[in-house]
């Protein structure tokens, strides 16, 4: 397979597609027969989609309960579907993969500690010096192999000595409130993504969570964690059509989610897929509707598809993550209710052999 440009722009019938999604209104969202929904709702086409053997339990048990060391409390193990697609093959959905109490778990250890860590680097180190606050030595996150930076959470709301700019004429300084709901955009774990060169660094990365990665290639045995990116989304932001060609290997993508739904958009131009529209479908593309727990798998013809978020549906954070970071420690009092406004994706990939 010849190399992938990544400055290519989307085929422009994806584009005007994924336009059409982007305004799509609330009393549309179940009328709208394209937009495909699994689990609570579901209107997919089982004649579209291969029912493959799903993940077993003893398989989730180990995923699981190294991932809780062990607590995995009420957890009702059952096994869990997998959905491959035909229209697009390497396609695999698998609904409500990550049971509640392993999506707050993720989202603690993804937001409090990794987010905070100057080894991964976010959005905003471009054009901001960001002051990591200090943990006190006794209080340690569950999951956590390093001490030295505390929660971003845990600094007052309109505190502004954290997020400064290094070019005070050109960007203003920040406030917690203001990086946390919604300046802060990405952050990259392991491989460090060069946005503007598209393209991974040749130096070592710095390590890839050690928990997380464990918890995805058990699940995902096919490929290894080496990089991620954790997309942070409000209601109204989008993820633009792309493709991930950067890697030097074609193992499968893993997408996550956590927190509000969101319409997810996959298609391959018109070249890409001749002669493989499934008869019954004669479909390029496929328009998801992803809720917290979800998962994506993306290989073979899809690896290399165009994908994005036009759409993040406001007010369907599920309970069990509306409050956090509240819910799980006193000391986030004042930060009650961040998620239920909140979507967010870790993407994980293989960059090299």
């Amino acid at each position: 397979m010849a190399p992938l440009n990544p400055h290519e722009a989307p085929p422009q019938d994806l584009k005007d597609l994924f336009k059409k999604y982007q305004k799509l209104k609330p009393d549309q969202y179940v009328q709208d027969e394209d937009l495909i929904r699994f689990g609570p709702q579901e209107n997919f086409d089982s004649e579209a989609y291969d029912v493959s053997s799903p993940i077993s339990t003893s398989q989730l048990q180990e995923a699981f309960g190294d991932f809780l060391h062990g607590e995995i409390g009420d957890i009702a193990f059952s096994e869990c579907p997998i959905y491959s697609s035909r229209a697009l093959p390497g396609l695999v959905i698998l609904p409500s993969l990550l049971p509640p109490p392993v999506q707050k778990e993720l989202l603690s250890r993804l937001m409090h500690r990794d987010m905070s860590d100057p080894k991964h680097k976010t959005n905003l180190d471009f054009h901001h010096v960001i002051v990591r606050p200090q943990k006190d030595a006794s209080i340690k996150s569950a999951g956590s192999t390093r001490e030295e930076h505390a929660s971003f959470f845990s600094l007052p709301p309109f505190a502004t000595e954290s997020f400064l700019p290094k070019d005070p004429d050109v960007h203003k300084p920040y406030t917690t409130k203001q990086v946390l709901e919604k300046k802060m955009r990405w952050i990259t774990l392991g491989g460090q993504y060069d946005w503007t060169r598209k393209e991974y660094p040749e130096e070592e990365p710095p390590d890839f969570p050690h928990d997380i990665a464990r918890l995805v290639e058990t699940l995902f045995p096919e490929m290894k964690a080496q990089a991620a990116i954790v997309n942070l989304y409000s209601p109204g932001d989008t993820l633009s059509l792309h493709r991930d060609v950067s890697e030097e290997v074609d193992r499968g993508l893993v997408s996550i989610s956590l927190g509000c739904d969101c319409i997810f958009m996959v298609g391959l131009g018109t070249s890409a897929l001749a002669g493989e529209q499934h008869p019954s479908t004669n479909s390029r593309y496929l328009i998801l509707r992803l809720r917290s727990g979800d998962a994506v798998y993306m290989s073979k013809d899809a690896r290399y598809a165009w994908h994005g978020v036009p759409k993040i549906i406001a007010g369907t954070c599920p309970a069990y993550l509306a409050n956090w970071p509240a819910d799980v420690e006193s000391e986030y009092e004042s930060w009650r209710g961040w998620m239920s406004s909140k979507r967010i994706n870790l993407n994980i990939r293989q960059m090299r052999e």
